[in-house]
């Protein structure tokens, strides 16, 4: 059997699907994945021994200039761009397949599946946070120029709404590309795409789905990649000089609207008597002196140095979120788009972190929120809750697809 696994957006898109594909392959099956080009991902599916077929283009050159101006991004353009460039992409890497499993943004799962149904392939839409899928526990997402009706009788009314958002976003772009390959347009792009029976791929301790009438959802458990690559030996010497510090990433986020964001993090580290860690990421994050309490690193194994620092300050993607409570260490989540404010709250009701108070940190709003991740029942909070968070999702969900369970 032969599974093209398809997605498009960050990192926290890419990895699980590395993940996926490493449990396919030790089941026997062959396991394909199409994602952004960009170097990092490149190197992290060839890691892993999975095979990469390049999307259409490099995520951070489009998300650079998305959040750049997102005021003046034209979405529903930009989209039906994507869903044609895909579809072509997609195409080419589901030669030979058997069934795709899609996840990532919306434009790209949609391309996914015309390329499944003009195929007659098996198709599984997947996504890594529960705020996405129709639910009477939870709000719609809102999109830019859309809110929701605040005199809306119910929450079904309100998802009938995402509905017909989504299509008018979404739908001309869609349709027009389905019915340019031969395929008749659908009046419902949400519903189609994400099919009657998605997945979500989130740990069940950390985003539990209800049950809801308005959507049948099979929940898997986390896809987590193991990693066993050492840490270096500049790291290694800086963990080992003094006390835990505190990791401060932000992983594929620009920070656009934050560009202060490393002399925040550090005055409000050092305010706390700590040292601090910073990850380099798109938002090139740097010292801001030459003092020896603060050191930059790029990517690295996040499971084997989490579980060394006082707390983890990060913009809130599920792998990262997911990352940190496995390794029982406090969090301080300051979410910037998308699901980000999801996970900071999921962090906050849990006990196991803080929640900053919107997208851009001060030193006063970051030390107040380092304050609450790093007392000493925080720590024993996530430390508990660490045990209860499990990494076998991408091995039930391999299972799930060679057995045809979809």
């Amino acid at each position: 059997m032969r599974i093209l696994l398809s997605t498009y957006g960050s990192r926290g898109d890419v990895q699980p699907m590395a993940a996926l594909a490493v449990a396919l392959q030790a089941i026997g099956a062959e396991a394909v994945v199409c994602a952004p080009p960009d170097a990092e991902f490149a190197s992290l599916l060839d890691r892993a021994g999975v095979t990469l077929v390049p999307a259409f283009s490099s995520t951070r050159e489009w998300a650079t200039k998305a959040m750049a101006s997102p005021s003046t991004f034209d979405l529903p353009r930009r989209a039906a761009e994507i869903v044609a460039a895909q579809y072509d992409a997609i195409g080419a890497a589901a030669d030979g397949c058997d069934m795709i499993l899609a996840a990532g943004l919306f434009p790209s799962t949609a391309a996914a599946c015309a390329v499944a149904e003009q195929r007659g392939l098996r198709y599984v839409y997947a996504t890594f946070c529960p705020i996405w899928l129709p639910s009477t526990h939870h709000l719609p997402h809102t999109y830019r120029g859309h809110a929701l009706s605040e005199d809306a009788p119910d929450i079904q009314t309100l998802w009938a709404e995402n509905a017909q958002t989504m299509q008018t976003i979404f739908g001309g772009g869609i349709n027009d590309h389905r019915v340019s390959i031969g395929l008749a347009p659908v009046a419902n792009v949400r519903e189609h795409v994400f099919t009657d029976h998605p997945w979500l791929a989130s740990d069940p301790v950390l985003s539990p789905w209800e049950a809801t009438d308005l959507c049948d959802v099979v929940q898997t458990g986390a896809w987590i990649l193991p990693d066993n690559r050492p840490l270096p030996a500049d790291l290694l010497a800086f963990l080992d000089a003094g006390a835990p510090p505190v990791y401060v990433g932000f992983g594929s986020m620009p920070m656009s609207a934050a560009q202060d964001a490393a002399r925040v993090a550090i005055d409000a580290i050092r305010a706390q008597g700590r040292r601090a860690l910073l990850l380099r990421g798109w938002a090139e994050l740097a010292s801001i002196d030459d003092r020896d309490d603060c050191f930059v690193i790029g990517e690295v194994n996040q499971q084997a140095l989490f579980p060394r620092v006082a707390a983890i300050v990060h913009h809130g993607g599920a792998g990262t979120t997911t990352a940190a409570a496995r390794a029982g260490t406090p969090q301080l989540v300051v979410p910037q788009i998308g699901d980000q404010p999801y996970w900071a709250r999921r962090v906050a009701e849990l006990g196991i972190g803080a929640a900053h108070d919107g997208p851009v940190p001060g030193v006063e709003s970051l030390s107040a929120g380092l304050r609450t991740a790093l007392a000493p029942e925080t720590r024993e909070r996530a430390a508990a809750l660490a045990g209860t968070v499990h990494g076998g999702g991408a091995t039930i969900a391999a299972a799930m697809l060679v057995a045809g369970i979809c």
